[in-house]
């Protein structure tokens, strides 16, 4: 276990490096300058070239890019360009409204999809079967986005039960933030609990085909305590990694969610980055946002090898 796992570390750092690299020359080769765009088309050469020198901009791009990887590593993410801000302090205000609304998203994804993806396994082609695959087919179709406004029309604006929009802040209570989450969460939860649910249900009926499948039931033990007891287990490597490509997304791809519902987390400070040409705001977000997906990853590796030891005896 302790070389498998030191295998995938290696790969994790190579990952980071290679990612750090492409995002940092990518978004800096984009065209605009930033200087020229926060002073105006009317500003004097002399005072855009004073501006870049201020920001650093003028330093060869290598070097810029040194500096801001090892700030990386130390957790110095620069400064904002046009907050003037650290951009650490930055991301840690936004962090404390995407990771809160990506783990419920998350919570509820997985206790949704779960028992509805095992219920129409076990069910396989029943009437329970049908209407939970034609959910989730209905689930997958439908845009986050457009579901997110009808879940405003109907449960904020007209029963008036959950919050509209903005974020309550920790300061008023757990259960103000979540009753500002729930919303968001769900619209992000039930298209990502489709998907899942399908998953869970296509790698148990597979499970469910294997020779040691068939001689449980060959035992005397029903299709469902088969697949309770045998095939659960066997069946949840590929949901673990949908479950962790799944974290990833709602971490990072929760911009359009956090824009319909007005919530100040890291995809609406990308949004807001990209506008104004922070470069250093969105080279350092996409940067943590990649690093959550490689660490997720990392992480899901790690749970295969707990799940299957024949991961462990192939290393």
């Amino acid at each position: 276990m302790i070389r498998y796992t030191l295998k995938r570390f290696l790969s994790l750092c190579i990952s980071l490096a290679v990612a750090s690299l492409l995002i940092f020359f990518v978004i800096e080769i984009a065209p605009g300058d930033p200087a020229s765009f926060m002073l105006g088309i009317n500003a004097q050469p002399d005072t855009v070239a004073a501006l870049r020198a201020e920001l650093g901009l003028d330093v060869p791009k290598f070097e810029r890019y040194l500096a801001w990887a090892q700030g990386m590593l130390t957790g110095d993410f620069g400064m904002s360009y046009t907050y003037r801000t650290p951009v650490s302090q930055m991301v840690a205000d936004r962090l404390w409204v995407s990771l809160p609304l990506a783990l419920f998203a998350l919570a509820l994804s997985t206790l949704i999809a779960l028992p509805a993806g095992i219920y129409a396994a076990a069910r396989r082609g029943k009437t329970g079967d049908v209407a939970v695959m034609s959910a989730t087919q209905l689930g997958v179709a439908i845009p986050n986005f457009w579901f997110a406004m009808m879940l405003v029309l109907i449960f904020a604006i007209k029963l008036r039960w959950f919050a509209g929009g903005g974020f309550a802040g920790w300061n008023k209570g757990l259960g103000a933030v979540i009753w500002s989450l729930t919303l968001p969460a769900i619209s992000l939860a039930l298209p990502q609990a489709a998907i899942l649910a399908r998953v869970m249900r296509s790698a148990l009926l597979d499970v469910m085909n294997e020779d040691f499948m068939r001689t449980a039931r060959a035992k005397g033990l029903t299709t469902t305590q088969t697949l309770w007891k045998h095939g659960l287990r066997n069946a949840l490597i590929p949901v673990l990694t949908i479950i962790g490509l799944q974290f990833s997304f709602l971490l990072a791809g929760g911009i359009i969610i956090e824009q319909v519902f007005y919530l100040p987390g890291l995809g609406r400070l990308v949004f807001q980055a990209i506008s104004a040409r922070d470069l250093i705001v969105v080279e350092s977000v996409v940067m943590l946002l990649v690093f959550a997906v490689i660490v997720v990853n990392f992480a899901v590796d790690l749970a295969y090898a707990a799940v299957d030891p024949r991961l462990r005896a192939r290393t």
